[in-house]
């Protein structure tokens, strides 16, 4: 069995290494790679790697969404595919962004949070925090893609004047994964960042400039390194769910949580 994650860039990602030690753990005969997608291919074209599963990481999120035959849980409601399984030629899409961003934050027990960006990923998190009453609201520096927020606060960059502080501050965007940039002006967020109580960004792996600003202000932050760990094993689960293979949770939570 051969499963991929599939994204642009691609080569940064560690989930080869978290899929790959589950597999020696449980036992079972499957490998999982990097598959690099050029930003004007088609997405269908995804059918003739003969993939059992995929998990699909930026910019694809959406696309994704589009390109599936179903779509399934939450996944419908943030119109975002992270987790894709392919069926006797259909390509079944879900979303195990959401759920793993909560299991980071929920003994946290936030009131409200701020998203910064509004791709896949942040629409995954709104979607997950609203329906654990936990209000967010996203800024972005475009209003166009804030269009897909409707239901939920939104401002721009330009636009945005905080009337309460909040307990989350959350970075959707790639900034700083592959620079020395921040999310937005540090002007703005160091305020914000100060009055919070806990910083998130969703770039792992490195120390950001997003997470280097929450930390000289003191400010308890996290990479996305465990949200990682969380959406893949939600993702292996439904990967080996959709080849009838049973496994033991315990084994597979250990083999993916120990080796980052």
């Amino acid at each position: 069995m051969q499963f991929a994650v599939i994204g642009n860039p691609i080569a940064h990602s560690l989930s080869p290494i978290l899929h790959n030690c589950a597999f020696k753990a449980l036992g079972i005969a499957g490998f999982y790679g990097r598959y690099l997608l050029e930003k004007d291919t088609s997405f269908y074209f995804l059918r003739s790697l003969h993939l059992k599963g995929a998990n699909i990481t930026v910019p694809f999120k959406e696309i994704a969404f589009q390109s599936c035959d179903e779509v399934f849980g939450v996944a419908r409601e943030i119109g975002a595919v992270n987790t894709i399984v392919f069926d006797k030629g259909k390509m079944l899409g879900y979303n195990t962004d959401a759920l793993g961003f909560y299991q980071c934050v929920e003994s946290l027990n936030p009131k409200n949070a701020l998203i910064i960006g509004a791709g896949g990923s942040a629409k995954a998190i709104a979607c997950i925090l609203n329906t654990k009453r936990i209000p967010p609201t996203i800024i972005n520096r475009s209003a166009a893609r804030l269009e897909a927020f409707k239901s939920f606060e939104c401002a721009t960059f330009e636009n945005f004047t905080p009337k309460i502080p909040y307990d989350l501050i959350i970075n959707t965007t790639p900034a700083g994964l592959t620079d020395s940039s921040l999310p937005m002006d540090s002007a703005v967020l160091a305020p914000l960042l100060k009055a919070s109580k806990f910083a998130f960004d969703l770039v792992y792996g490195k120390q950001t400039p997003f997470l280097n600003l929450a930390k000289s202000l003191n400010v308890t932050h996290s990479d996305g390194k465990q949200m990682l760990i969380n959406q893949a094993i939600l993702a292996f689960e439904i990967f080996m769910e959709s080849q009838n293979i049973s496994i033991n949770q315990e084994t597979l939570r250990h083999s993916m949580q120990n080796i980052l």
